[in-house]
Parts: C-alpha cells; structure tokens; sequence
C-alpha cells in the first residue's frame, strides 16, 4: 500500500484529523490514563502559550526518547507551513508536556538542518512514527522542523 498515496485522499484526512481530535479529548479527559499509546506510537500532550493569543494551546504529539529528552516534529501532515505549536515555542521556548499521567515543566531546542544532530534525531523519530515523517517531508517544500524538548 503506498501511504503518502491513501494519506492525500481528501476523505482519509478528513477521518483522520477528527479521529485525532478524539484521541486528544481522551488523553486530556482521562489525566493521560488513556492516549499515551496509539496504533503502535507514543503520544504526549504539549502544552504552550499561543504567540498572538496568549491562551493556553494543547496538542497531541507522537514522540521519539532522546535520553532524557522527548523529540518531536512539526510536520503538520508535509503542510506547506509549520503547525501553531511549534510557532507558540519560538515565541517562548519554555512549555509542559504530558507524559501518560506525568506532568512535566520543558524547554524547547530547534534543530535545524545543517546541525550535526539533526539526521539521527530525524532518523530516530522517523522511524518511531512507522517513517510517516518521510512521507509528508516529501510533500512540502519547507524543511519540517525536529523539536527537542529537555525537562526543566
């Protein structure tokens, strides 16, 4: 099955977009006793401050462990811009992030291409996420940002 080909279907997109909005109902409702795992991925709850807004924005990741650090990435589906999180974290490095029932105080570091790090923190998310990064990197333009988060 090619996945980019069935993720592109209008009707896919649609389902899938609401079926993660319920998933992070779930996780947010239950305290994280429920959504830390989702078909064979880890998920977390990132919790930032929007840039313009100035409310306090929730979103569900899948994330790779970097020692004691949780990797991201801001795909956004290979979007041709990057998703609101990852613009609330440039505005202000510091979060929290929920880890099943563990609440814990982050700091975001942007690795960029070029860093000597950024292919294997890549790699290591990537294949993390059944390689679905590659996919959407393939339908973008824009280089999707890998996002580190390190406990405070």
């Amino acid at each position: 099955m090619n996945l980019t080909k069935l993720e592109t279907n209008p009707l896919v997109q649609a389902v899938g977009i609401r079926a993660l909005k319920v998933h992070q109902a779930i996780y947010e409702h239950s305290g994280g006793r429920i959504g830390h795992r989702l078909a064979g991925t880890r998920n977390l709850l990132l919790r930032t401050v929007g840039a313009k807004s100035g409310q306090r924005r929730t979103n569900a990741l899948t994330y790779a462990r970097d020692g004691d650090s949780y990797v991201v990435v801001a795909s956004m589906g290979g979007a041709p811009r990057s998703p609101g999180w990852y613009h609330n974290l440039r505005a202000d490095p510091d979060a929290e992030i929920q880890v099943g029932t563990r609440r814990i105080p982050v700091r975001a570091r942007f690795v960029r291409p070029g860093h000597p790090d950024r292919d294997r923190l890549w790699d290591l998310v990537n294949r993390n996420n059944s390689n679905r990064y590659t996919n959407y990197q393939k339908a973008t333009t824009r280089p999707i940002p890998v996002v580190v988060l390190t406990p405070r």
